[in-house]
């Protein structure tokens, strides 16, 4: 997710090298709150439960094992064919991205404790509250503005 305009001066200069240091060092290249692996495709089915390769079995979206499941190969052979015609895919493909998320929502606090690797399904989660909170203040805003300037 690019850094918004009015925040990139709370940012320290070495921040590329800061984020490259939580997502490959520490986090070892996997979303630290599901697994996911960064700079791979994924198998996952739309609700937030992925294929782990490395693992060969399905997770949900916080990283726990999931058993139900057949693995995909077996759903794909599972699933009937007509008169030549492939049947539709159960699940999808998402390309992982790792960025490092800041836990208090504060761009300005790098501290390392406050910055964690997520994937962008994980990321999304986490600031959806704080998300949220800035529509409303922007939509506040707008409203101010309209009534002073009709």
């Amino acid at each position: 997710m690019p850094i918004a305009r009015e925040h990139r001066w709370l940012y320290p200069i070495d921040w590329r090298e800061l984020s490259a240091l939580i997502r490959f060092n520490r986090a070892k290249g996997r979303c630290e709150h599901c697994g996911r692996p960064h700079g791979r495709d994924i198998v996952h089915l739309g609700d937030g439960t992925w294929w782990d390769d490395s693992r060969a079995r399905w997770r949900d979206s916080r990283g726990r094992g999931v058993r139900a499941l057949p693995s995909p190969t077996a759903m794909i052979r599972a699933q009937p064919g007509l008169a030549g015609i492939a049947p539709p895919l159960p699940f999808r493909r998402t390309h992982v991205v790792l960025a490092s998320a800041h836990l208090n929502h504060d761009p300005g606090d790098n501290r390392l404790r406050n910055l964690a690797a997520l994937c962008q399904s994980c990321h999304m989660r986490h600031d959806a509250g704080e998300h949220r909170r800035r529509r409303l203040r922007n939509r506040f805003r707008g409203g101010a503005v309209r009534d002073l300037f009709p």
